[in-house]
């Protein structure tokens, strides 16, 4: 159900322990899986988002809120040492009147209220070298904030979501079912990333072999899940839904997925897929500016490992989907996940060939920190 009236929306918040009478209601962001609502309140001061959650995303609700509320309680523990408002650094969960940290309704949906962050903006798409070295800094900093918190203590909320043999499981099991016909044009594809899955699984045999500390990471570290201040300095990461166990390289590899490619993600003619080094180089700097003062040998080791696998395994995940008939994401025309997958597959391809020169702007990045 994604379509409310105002009068539902306020019995709903009703529900929770809000400072003031709500005096307007108006859908808020561009998220496709939770529908989000701002709350103007009388006294025109604090405002809130009141969120329903997408139950079918994440079944286990509980779970999700007490990850949610162990992050962002050790992040508040962390900033009070550093800043005079931690409600403004971080998410803040508005309780319901009987103290729980989200409301079941009548209807079977499950709603939350955070606290807004005025005053704030955020970016769809990286545009320069500042907003680069922003959105590392943030990354950079949640994970160190969070480095203090024993990450067992979470939920895998989502499991296996960056497990490379679970995404190449499931490829091969597509590939034997072939339910719409469609292995035989793909066979080239397939040959490529069954010609790289050893390397690909560098990260799972380091983490078997002990070699990497397990971490509380974000796992959706695009751009816009950071919300900086007018100058386009670093308040806060937000989107804390996919908050869970892993490994820090998955972070930084889909960062860097996301603003290294110069191309849409669904870029037709692969030429245009070419590598933007300078945010690239921005956006390390700025990680490593934090993310230095705990990240062990191995760890830093690993990042070029997660910055070729996010590619590659979106490309696994795109083809997997494309070869099963479309049937997880949303499609606008036929071979629309195969377009995906081919964009994807280029950005390794041109990674690959600039191994050598981004190996050393890691390395030099954090040398000058």
């Amino acid at each position: 159900m994604s379509v409310y009236d105002s009068e539902e929306v306020e019995r709903v918040a009703s529900n929770f322990k809000l400072n003031s009478k709500v005096v307007g209601i108006e859908r808020f962001g561009s998220g496709h899986i939770n529908d989000t609502f701002r709350l103007r309140m009388e006294d025109g001061g604090v405002s809130y988002l009141l969120q329903r959650i997408n139950h079918h995303i994440f079944p286990d609700v509980d779970g999700l809120m007490n990850n949610i509320d162990l992050v962002t309680t050790h992040l508040k523990s962390v900033l009070k040492n550093e800043v005079e408002d931690v409600d403004r650094y971080t998410l803040t969960i508005i309780p319901t009147n009987e103290g729980a940290k989200y409301l079941k309704a009548a209807s079977g949906d499950y709603w939350r209220v955070f606290i807004l962050l005025d005053g704030t903006k955020s970016y769809d798409i990286v545009e320069t070298p500042k907003q680069a070295f922003s959105g590392g800094t943030a990354f950079g900093r949640f994970q160190k904030q969070l480095s203090t918190l024993d990450a067992t203590q979470l939920i895998e909320i989502l499991p296996n979501f960056h497990n490379i043999d679970f995404r190449l499981s499931n490829l091969r099991k597509a590939m034997a079912d072939d339910k719409v016909g469609r292995l035989s044009e793909v066979v080239d594809l397939l040959s490529y990333i069954f010609e790289r899955e050893e390397r690909m699984r560098r990260i799972i045999v380091m983490a078997k072999n002990g070699d990497l500390p397990l971490r509380i990471t974000h796992n959706d570290t695009k751009f816009n899940n950071v919300l900086l201040d007018q100058d386009d300095n670093v308040r806060c990461v937000i989107d804390l839904d996919t908050v869970m166990p892993g490994y820090i390289a998955y972070d930084f590899g889909d960062a860097i997925r996301t603003i290294i490619n110069a191309a849409a993600e669904d870029e037709k003619d692969v030429n245009n897929v070419v590598l933007n080094v300078p945010l690239f180089q921005a956006y390390t700097e700025g990680y490593f500016s934090e993310a230095k003062d705990f990240l062990t040998e191995k760890e830093i080791e690993s990042l070029w490992y997660g910055v070729l696998l996010l590619p590659y395994m979106q490309a696994v995940r795109f083809l997997t989907d494309y070869i099963e008939g479309d049937r997880y994401y949303k499609v606008h025309y036929a071979d629309h996940n195969l377009v995906r997958t081919n964009t994807q597959l280029k950005l390794v391809k041109e990674l690959e060939a600039h191994e050598e020169q981004l190996i050393d702007i890691l390395h030099q990045s954090l040398v000058n920190q």
